[in-house]
């Protein structure tokens, strides 16, 4: 695999990463950098470690999993951006901005790796050595999800009101495109 390839191959696997990270900063999800890091961290941990769990997985078992990734994302994201709609709904003392617990980050983290866990069966399939891409994506995935929710904190900070609407539309609009991927692949 040529490193031009694992780059463009990282970069796509990270854009959801990177969209849902702008729309953490939009709501202010991640305020603190700590949060920040932390949110950035797990998707590039998830980024990295999908693609090995899938190339190990398909490799054993030798089966294609990789139909079932565009819905089980699309169904996550949709229900994660339903309730930040929902919530945008509430008065601001009700509900304030959904924080990043450790379950919506686990949640967040699975639905925006799912593709990259297609991918490692791609790779199992070509038997491609996994160690490369896995450090590759995970480490670009960091770096764009850190850039995208600071990126997100700005623009939040103008939406004010409309922020956790726009997160949550954005969230669904991400798990279409995943969805329509899936059934165009």
């Amino acid at each position: 695999m040529s490193f031009v390839f694992l780059l463009f191959t990282s970069i796509a696997l990270a854009l959801d990463a990177f969209a849902v990270s702008v729309s953490c900063g939009i709501t202010q999800s991640a305020k603190t950098h700590y949060s920040k890091f932390k949110l950035a961290g797990f998707f590039g941990f998830f980024q990295g470690i999908m693609p090995a769990a899938a190339y190990f997985i398909s490799d054993v078992i030798n089966v294609d999993l990789g139909n079932f990734t565009g819905p089980v994302a699309f169904i996550i994201l949709l229900g994660i951006g339903l309730h930040m709609i929902r919530e945008s709904f509430k008065k601001e003392e009700e509900c304030g901005y959904g924080e990043l617990t450790l379950k919506r980050l686990l949640l967040l983290s699975i639905a925006t790796s799912i593709d990259a866990f297609a991918t490692g069966i791609s790779f199992s399939l070509l038997d491609i050595n996994i160690w490369p891409p896995i450090i590759m994506i995970a480490l670009i995935t960091f770096s764009l999800s850190l850039l995208g929710v600071y990126f997100g904190c700005r623009i939040g900070s103008k939406l004010k009101n409309s922020a956790e609407l726009s997160g949550g539309v954005i969230l669904i609009l991400i798990g279409l495109k995943i969805l329509i991927e899936g059934f165009i692949k």
